[in-house]
């Protein structure tokens, strides 16, 4: 099985057991030889997931999480966290992959029933078993599927196998289903990666003794090291412990390694420093992207031209293809007439020898060949005449027919237009609304003589006539009615454009009644500042009369009790006034309010739906779609 142990500079280490402390930040342990490899326990996964709410998934199942607690090893490949399927299940161009790459395994393992791109599409349950059992054969020869609650056997064997993400019961009952389907190719294409994977290790899997030769590297990539296994044993032993963190044993086996494999420090420098010139180059291409919109949519349109290409190859390809499936034909034909035209030739050979030992062996003179001759042309004369005179009688009987056959079909197209309309005017059959008890129906038959419509005439005419005439006197009063409306409603609309007039001269009068209510109480203000300033003065005056004059008291009390109620009158209509100028207002801000609510959640609407368009534009690999039909254009161009 391939792992890699601690590889890649800024990756940090990938262990065998689950990495609990996440350390980006040490320097891994880095070879020449080595390249980039699977972690060891994940048999084909996707990109790998990181972050603190996703953990990395072991193959010995989950340990205790303590410092210095102990971990179970019990062998199980998957803890109970949830992972989240980084595989892009939703993309038809990535299911379209999966599905081709299992064609491709099923034909080159010479799966017995015929399969498709097409047939993989949509698959029924029991295609989709067999093809599970053809794939997991190869992992266990003698497995067979029990007969009963296979939904319940394949998600558990895809758990022993492995496989880090659950696939439910119910989905057995509908792999077809375009909401099933894609889960269900994911996980083949994952147990194709896996069957791989077990016959390279049957293949080429060297044994671990001390004699081998640590230091050398297999077909299939993989570096067998002492080390690494030392290593690996150790960082487990005391991963067992309750250690996440082996920095002592990870700077052992680096100096160890550097040793083994000459490791130049310059090198390692150099390698950064190439490293740090592709990140600031990456920069600078983002930056380009960004200062350059418009590449999309060039790309878009070279995509279009391409796309038009291509097609255009494949009509060539096909008018050719027709072309030369018509030649063949031609020269199969013209091979066939060849063949004919031998074999007359051979027969006209046979026919001339007896002909000529007819003539060899005759008994009649020259004289009585010439006069059979003479005789013989006569009689052919006579016959070509004859036969000119029957094939002019042919002819003429021919266009007779023809004649006869036009005039039929002429007739026949006038009864089915006339019984076409008579259907749609209801005159048949003799139940409908409008027939009136008539039979207007009209049976043709040519057998019957030239006089076979004539008793149609005075069959349909009369009653036809009386339909028309009373049809017309209908017209003529829902005509007279039509009138007495059209009169009716233009007296209806003068009365509607007097109402309009009259509530226009209403709204207009309303508005000056508004007007004039503000400048009443305006004058009611002024009024009642008036009023009080003349209290104030009465109160005064009042004082100075009782403090030296008594005279005129009962008048001037009378004078104050008459302005008083003149005040309470007019304070009370201006209230009035005032609580209904306040209810119009309320109600003109409830409805603005409203109004500016409804605004507000359709442009939140809006914002929500824009930004979901522009993330779907944005996770779209283009530049991906446009390399693979670039490379499939120039596969195509060169095999032309």
């Amino acid at each position: 099985m391939r792992r890699s142990s601690s590889i890649a500079g800024n990756s940090g280490r990938q262990s065998m057991m689950a990495l609990r402390v996440q350390d980006n930040n040490k320097m891994g342990l880095q070879t020449p030889q080595m390249k980039d490899r699977s972690t060891f326990g994940k048999l084909s996964m996707g990109r790998p997931t990181s972050g603190a709410s996703e953990r990395k998934v072991s193959c010995f199942g989950k340990g205790a999480s303590g410092a210095g607690g102990s971990r179970n090893s019990q062998y199980n490949v998957f803890g109970t966290e949830k992972i989240k399927d980084p595989r892009p299940l939703h993309d038809k161009a990535f299911i379209q992959q999966c599905i081709k790459k299992l064609c491709e395994f099923l034909v080159e393992n010479a799966y017995a029933p015929n399969v498709s791109m097409k047939s993989l599409q949509s698959p029924s349950v029991k295609d989709f078993l067999k093809i599970f059992i053809f794939m997991y054969r190869f992992l266990c020869p003698s497995y067979e599927l029990p007969d009963s609650k296979f939904e319940e056997e394949i998600p558990k064997v895809f758990k022993e196998l492995g496989y880090p993400f659950p696939l439910s019961k119910s989905s057995m009952y509908t792999v077809g289903a375009p909401h099933t389907w894609p889960q269900i190719v994911a996980a083949l294409v994952w147990l194709i990666d896996c069957v791989k994977l077990y016959t390279a290790m049957r293949e080429n899997a060297p044994p671990f003794d001390e004699g081998q030769n640590w230091g050398g590297e297999t077909d299939n990539g993989i570096v067998h090291n002492k080390l690494f296994m030392d290593y690996s044993v150790k960082c487990y032993e005391l991963f067992m412990k309750g250690r996440d963190t082996f920095e002592e044993l990870d700077a052992e086996v680096q100096s160890k390694l550097k040793d083994l494999f000459n490791i130049d420090e310059f090198q390692i420098e150099s390698l950064a420093a190439e490293n740090k010139r592709l990140q600031e180059e990456i920069a600078r291409l983002e930056k380009e992207k960004e200062s350059e919109p418009d590449r999309r949519v060039t790309l878009r349109n070279v995509k279009s031209s391409l796309q038009a290409d291509v097609q255009k190859y494949q009509a060539y390809l096909a008018n050719l293809e027709s072309h030369i499936a018509i030649l063949d034909q031609k020269m199969e034909s013209v091979n066939d007439e060849v063949e004919t035209t031998e074999m007359e030739v051979e027969a006209m050979k046979q026919e001339n020898a007896r002909l000529q030992h007819i003539f060899d062996n005759q008994k009649y003179s020259v004289a009585d060949i010439q006069r059979i001759n003479h005789e013989r042309n006569e009689l052919q004369q006579t016959i070509n005449k004859l036969t000119k005179e029957v094939e002019a009688e042919e002819h003429q009987l021919w266009n007779e027919e023809l004649k006869y056959a036009r005039n039929k079909e002429a007739i026949e197209m006038q009864l089915a237009e006339y019984h076409k309309l008579a259907r749609k005017l209801k005159l048949i059959p003799v139940s409908a609304e409008n027939s009136r008890g008539h039979d207007f129906e009209i049976q043709f038959n040519p057998e019957a003589g030239p006089n076979c419509l004539v008793k149609y005439r005075t069959q349909i005419k009369a009653p036809l006539m009386e339909i028309i005439n009373q049809t017309e006197e209908e017209i003529s009063k829902a005509t007279q009615r039509k009138i007495t409306l059209e009169d009716t409603l233009e007296q209806v609309n003068v009365m509607v454009e007097d109402k309009k007039r009259s509530v226009k001269m209403l709204t207009e009068e309303a508005e000056k009644l508004d007007d004039l209510y503000h400048q009443k109480l305006k004058e009611t203000e002024e009024e009642e500042q008036k009023c009080a300033n003349e209290l104030e003065s009465l109160k005064r005056h009042k004082q100075l009369l009782e403090s030296g004059v008594n005279e005129g008291l009962s008048e001037a009390t009378n004078e104050l009790h008459d302005l008083q109620r003149q005040y309470q009158v007019v304070l009370q209509a201006t209230t009035e006034e005032n609580r209904k100028v306040g209810g119009n207002l309320s109600r003109l801000i409830e409805t603005i309010a409203t109004h500016v609510a409804s605004i507000a959640k359709y442009l939140d609407e809006q914002n929500v739906k824009i930004y979901r368009d522009y993330e779907e534009f944005m996770s779209e690999d283009l530049l991906s779609d446009l390399t693979s039909i670039l490379d499939s254009y120039k596969k195509k161009a060169e095999s032309l």
